[in-house]
């Protein structure tokens, strides 16, 4: 499971922190998920070829062009729903 951080203009190292204490509050809450669509996720079973756009300044997450198609459009719309922070 793979994080791209949208950061806009703020890029010092205190948003850095923020950053990581952000992700590993995420971690946890897409990774059950991630279980609890498991029917989704079927061959990718090490959550590795997912991919997530965190915003900061939207405060939204969402699934990555990066993630392969079959996952990303089989979990997009309820992912970014779901999951918030």
């Amino acid at each position: 499971m793979n994080f791209n951080w949208i950061l806009g203009d703020n890029d010092d190292e205190s948003f850095h922190k923020l950053c990581i204490d952000i992700e590993y509050e995420l971690r946890p809450k897409i990774v059950k998920f991630l279980i609890a669509n498991n029917e989704c996720i079927d061959g990718c079973t090490d959550f590795s070829c997912f991919h997530f756009d965190v915003d900061f300044q939207s405060r939204s997450i969402s699934v990555s062009q990066l993630t392969p198609a079959k996952y990303r459009n089989a979990i997009k719309a309820r992912l970014e729903r779901e999951i918030t922070f």
